[in-house]
């Protein structure tokens, strides 16, 4: 007999069921991915209607089935996304990271890649460029998909000093020392490659950078994750296309 739980959790994906229903992809916080089924959620008068869509994040009261598909009772929604859902470039970003979080955790299931990105998506929401919360995120996932680099050394010797740039080729931070011929990055976006790495970021409360920094960041992780993930994402090649 199902027992009703209320559970934690962020759709990451949903799809149609019959013709009044969807199975609803839900990453939680306790059971990890679940599927739950939304009945009747596509009516147009139906109360699930509204919860049963992507980034819907909340508790779910569920009759719970460890080994199959839950059905939804309602949702107690912690918080609605609503400035990144009526933005096309922030609801962008932000499906990217569902995409990308989801292949993560496949790989490395553990409930700090659910906080990271509830605080993802929380900060996007409060305004902070969606760009560079996506690079702290993508940093920060490395290491949970086994590809991490070393931010306090030189990837080549280990050495903690004199790092130069960073490049994907080389797989991380270059020194002087072992430098050949990699593209010189900014001082500037070392030492914010580093605090990306490190910094919580449900406590940043401020965040600007200039748009070179960004930039070299960016550029590196794209080559980064097209070198030494696996993953190709729709999502990301959209942001690309988007962005051009």
């Amino acid at each position: 007999m199902p027992q009703i739980k209320k559970i934690e959790g962020i759709v990451i994906g949903d799809t149609n069921y019959s013709e009044s229903s969807k199975v609803l992809n839900v990453l939680t916080k306790e059971y990890g991915i679940i599927g739950i089924m939304s009945k009747g959620c596509r009516r147009v008068k139906s109360n699930l209607r509204t919860v049963s869509n992507k980034l819907i994040y909340g508790d779910f009261n569920v009759y719970y089935k460890e080994n199959g598909l839950s059905t939804l009772i309602s949702v107690d929604l912690k918080r609605y996304f609503k400035n990144i859902m009526t933005d096309i470039i922030k609801i962008s970003y932000a499906t990217y990271l569902i995409e990308l979080t989801n292949q993560t955790y496949k790989q490395n299931p553990t409930v700090d890649i659910y906080n990271l990105l509830i605080d993802g998506l929380n900060k996007i929401e409060d305004g902070f460029d969606p760009l560079i919360i996506t690079n702290i995120l993508e940093i920060k996932y490395l290491d949970y998909l086994g590809i991490g680099i070393n931010v306090d050394g030189c990837n080549i010797c280990g050495n903690t000093t004199d790092i130069i740039t960073f490049s994907s080729k080389s797989g991380g931070f270059i020194c002087k020392d072992c430098y050949t011929n990699e593209k010189i990055v900014s001082e500037k976006a070392i030492k914010v490659m580093r605090m990306f790495y490190y910094v919580d970021i449900s406590k940043i409360s401020k965040l600007k950078l200039a748009n070179q920094t960004v930039k070299e960041i960016s550029e590196f992780l794209d080559e980064y994750y097209e070198m030494y993930s696996g993953l190709y994402l729709k999502s990301k090649n959209f942001l690309k296309t988007f962005n051009n």
